[in-house]
């Protein structure tokens, strides 16, 4: 079973703002079931401090509306609006056989032939159409795009550390002529 850093936090949700004046707030959900935002308890901003703790929870519209332990105006939860919200990794439950988290991806070793190292996954971007794992070049290069594909992905071991990319060399290609 894979361990996971104990700071490494995953965004779950937004603030977004108060919800009258009785001190519940709006929260738009983004894990997969949206329910299950409030089942991880304590909810934190980027840098790991507490933005609110949910109570109870009813559906809004594209959001919940939530009853929350911490005390404040309405103006204050206001001031917090777009405020992401955050949990460590090790909370969520672990991935079914041959799923992962994409959050996982980051930091992973890239390979192309071999088990020498090529690069490490920067991120996970999607700028609108799909994901693109975003690559720092080991050797020289900088960073390069490369689609979240199958085809393009075919291997992704996470106990190993790593991804293998067989034409990671045409991507940076695609790259340097830009």
């Amino acid at each position: 079973m894979k361990t996971y850093p104990n700071d490494k936090l995953i965004v779950v949700g937004a603030l977004k703002g108060a919800h009258g004046v009785r001190g519940e707030v709006r929260v738009k959900s983004f894990t997969a079931d949206p329910e299950d935002l409030f089942i991880y308890g304590p909810l934190t901003d980027e840098a790991g401090r507490l933005v609110l703790t949910p109570l109870s929870a009813r559906p809004g519209n594209d959001h919940f509306i939530v009853k929350v332990r911490e005390q404040k105006q309405k103006e204050e939860w206001d001031a917090l609006k777009g405020t992401l919200l955050h949990v460590e990794r090790a909370q969520l439950p672990s991935a079914d056989e041959g799923e992962f988290y994409i959050e996982d991806l980051v930091g992973l070793e890239v390979c192309s032939v071999g088990d020498v190292a090529e690069g490490r996954i920067k991120a996970v971007q999607n700028f609108g159409a799909d994901d693109l794992l975003e690559i720092h070049l080991i050797t020289g290069g900088g960073t390069v795009f490369v689609p979240f594909t199958q085809t393009d992905v075919p291997e992704i071991d996470l106990n190993a550390g790593r991804v293998r990319i067989p034409g990671l060399a045409q991507w940076a290609e695609v790259e340097d002529d830009k």
